[in-house]
């Protein structure tokens, strides 16, 4: 039987400060061990995992195994359609802002 795995949204995903910044941790180090990415937190190795778990399912981290290592990679794509959403409502402001300067210039 096959059960279709319903991914949690990229908004929720980096919601948290705690994954936002394991996610800048990835991004600055390129690939990471657990262990490694819990000293970085004042908070166990079962923490730093859920948050890892919600950034994967998300699809914003990759895990692989060396050994009985457990390392994590930034994916970045996921991110795309925040930059694209964010980008529409700075264009949104920028034309506000244009046109607020015109009306004052004018005046």
């Amino acid at each position: 039987m096959s059960e279709k795995k319903q991914e949690r949204d990229v908004y929720a995903a980096i919601a948290d400060p705690t994954r936002r910044k394991l996610l800048r941790l990835l991004a600055d180090a390129g690939e990471l061990p657990l262990y490694e990415l819990t000293a970085q937190f004042q908070m166990g190795r079962t923490a730093v995992s859920k948050h890892l778990a919600i950034l994967k399912e998300a699809g914003l981290v990759t895990v692989r195994k060396v050994g009985r290592e457990t390392r994590y990679r930034i994916n970045a794509a996921p991110l795309q359609e925040i930059k694209d959403w964010v980008s529409f409502y700075e264009n949104f402001w920028m034309e506000k802002v244009s046109h607020l300067k015109k009306l004052l210039m004018e005046e």
